[in-house]
């Protein structure tokens, strides 16, 4: 019997050089009704075709690969003037070993980014996440790899960085920063979804930040989270 249709279907591509990787995510992602994996890439030159005549919703990009690596595939994806791949959200896939990477990945545009071994679930929840707009940062990865590419900086430039921001935007900041996503942000701080998400929008004009990943990375950089 066929998957049976449902209201939205969230459009992947993956980009990995290893077929094992790509075919094991396919199972995972198309054991949703909700998911439809569109293409596969096998190298970074690829991924960059594969997306802006696609069009997916998500990319799920694999740092290493041949041709042309994630991080400069997501950059050009990116940079491109009249870039018709706007609208896809780019997860940055990453493995412990490649930590250094990370940052580059952020600020190459990627909307987020998740540890290869990470599991089923998390896959999943990253997905949706990024179709969402609300990009998943992985508590578990978020704080060892940002504090470490993005040591402290001096407490009298944190003390400015705060003027920009309310009080409760302040500790948005730091809940984003920590891996936070909208929902236990909502919960924390007793305020209703929509309402963060106004204080997300605000908060990324005035940084000014493209996503809530780059908030987490200038909440770093600026020694707002301790």
């Amino acid at each position: 019997m066929g998957r049976q249709e449902t209201a939205v279907s969230i459009s992947v591509v993956i980009a990995d050089d290893q077929e094992m990787v790509r075919t094991g995510f396919r199972l995972i992602l198309e054991g949703h009704d909700d998911i439809s994996v569109i293409g596969e890439a096998p190298d970074g030159v690829q991924a960059v075709e594969m997306v802006r005549r696609l069009r997916p919703d998500v990319c799920l990009m694999d740092i290493r690969m041949p041709k042309l690596d994630g991080l400069e595939a997501t950059r050009r994806l990116r940079q491109a003037p009249g870039n018709v791949a706007d609208d896809t959200k780019i997860v940055i896939v990453t493995t412990f070993d490649l930590d250094e990477y990370v940052y580059g990945a952020l600020r190459a545009g990627a909307n987020g980014f998740l540890v290869k071994n990470s599991g089923p679930r998390l896959l999943i929840e990253a997905v949706h996440a990024a179709a969402a707009g609300d990009s998943l940062i992985s508590p578990s990865v978020t704080v060892r790899l940002l504090e470490h590419l993005s040591p402290p900086q001096h407490a009298e430039k944190a003390a400015a960085a705060a003027q920009r921001l309310s009080p409760q935007e302040h500790k948005i900041v730091r809940l984003v920063a920590r891996g936070h996503t909208n929902n236990e942000i909502a919960e924390q701080l007793t305020l209703s979804l929509s309402t963060v998400k106004t204080h997300l929008s605000r908060i990324q004009d005035k940084l000014p930040a493209r996503n809530r990943v780059e908030i987490a990375a200038w909440a770093w950089e600026r020694g707002v989270v301790s």
